[in-house]
């Protein structure tokens, strides 16, 4: 008598395939791998476990009962928010200075890479990229407190402004000047930090397309165009899915030290609303939902515009 043996699935193979690789690559790699723990030790200890307080924005969170202890009320802290009064100035805030910072400090590193990439003279190339280096270093709250001191109406920026004729003006106290002055001023501290990626993706561009181009008539420009820009446009595409994957994200640290009062108008973001509704208010259950929210719509826009990317230029994170 035959015995007949059940045929295992396409899905299993694959399964058995990938579990014994891994045991392999994890045999053959054994340091590499201990060297990997203490970063996937971090991200569960600091990112993946305290997503379980996430659950105090369904409910009415007391800290002297605990979270399990607390009453549930579902979505009751994400309408209250939709309906109330500061759900669209943060909102478009938020949006306003994200994309303020995508349309002008994206490009702006990319920029500087390519005109350092220019430069034949290494020793002032070396100058540009040490000066354009250095903000990045400087803490927030000095970077803050330069700003505060160059912006008053005796401040530096409008000794130059008086020097050319213009009127003196306290920046930080116009609501309509904070959004310039917030992105501004990122781009001045951030431009020379983002051209190290750039400056190495230039790198491995193959110098075999630069001589075949100037054999063909290419001038600089059109070798800028046509080998250097397709060179690193994937980096370019990744970066930017990245970057369109966090514009509710604005950092609220700069935030509440560069705005008052009297620029909540156009100054006021989430994150900014988060922390004083949470920590100064004390109203937690109200301020995870909020912020629950923010990072919804960032997981959103992170996956439509890897899709599109995908979709439309065959580049995208996976």
């Amino acid at each position: 008598m035959i015995s007949k043996t059940k045929p295992v699935s396409a899905v299993e193979d694959k399964r058995k395939v990938f579990r014994f690789g891994l045991l392999l690559d994890i045999r053959k790699n054994k340091l590499l791998y201990v060297m990997l723990l203490p970063v996937l030790l971090y991200y569960v200890v600091f990112h993946y476990a305290p997503m379980y307080g996430a659950l105090i924005a369904f409910k009415d969170y007391s800290p002297r009962i605990g979270i399990w202890g607390s009453d549930w009320v579902g979505f009751e802290h994400f309408v209250n928010f939709f309906n109330g009064a500061y759900f669209w100035r943060t909102i478009k805030n938020t949006v306003l200075i994200s994309f303020y910072q995508l349309l002008f400090g994206f490009p702006a590193p990319i920029i500087l890479a390519l005109l350092l990439n220019e430069l034949r003279h290494a020793f002032f190339k070396r100058i540009v990229q040490t000066v354009t280096y250095m903000p990045h270093f400087i803490s927030l709250i000095v970077i803050c407190g330069i700003l505060k001191d160059f912006t008053t109406s005796d401040g530096v920026i409008n000794d130059i402004i008086a020097f050319f004729g213009g009127e003196r003006s306290t920046f930080l106290l116009e609501p309509s000047l904070f959004r310039t002055v917030y992105v501004s001023s990122g781009i001045w501290q951030n431009i020379g930090w983002g051209t190290i990626i750039f400056l190495a993706a230039l790198t491995g561009i193959d110098q075999e397309q630069y001589e075949a181009a100037r054999i063909d008539g290419a001038g600089r420009w059109k070798q800028m165009t046509h080998v250097t820009l397709p060179g690193i446009m994937p980096i370019i595409i990744i970066l930017l899915i990245l970057d369109i994957g966090k514009m509710m994200n604005v950092g609220f640290e700069k935030i509440i030290l560069l705005y008052n009062p009297g620029t909540y108008e156009t100054a006021d973001v989430i994150s900014s609303y988060v922390y004083r509704v949470g920590l100064q208010d004390f109203n937690y259950s109200y301020s995870s939902a909020v912020g629950l929210f923010n990072s919804v719509i960032n997981f959103a826009l992170l996956i439509s515009s890897n899709w599109l990317s995908r979709k439309f230029n065959d580049t995208s994170l996976w």
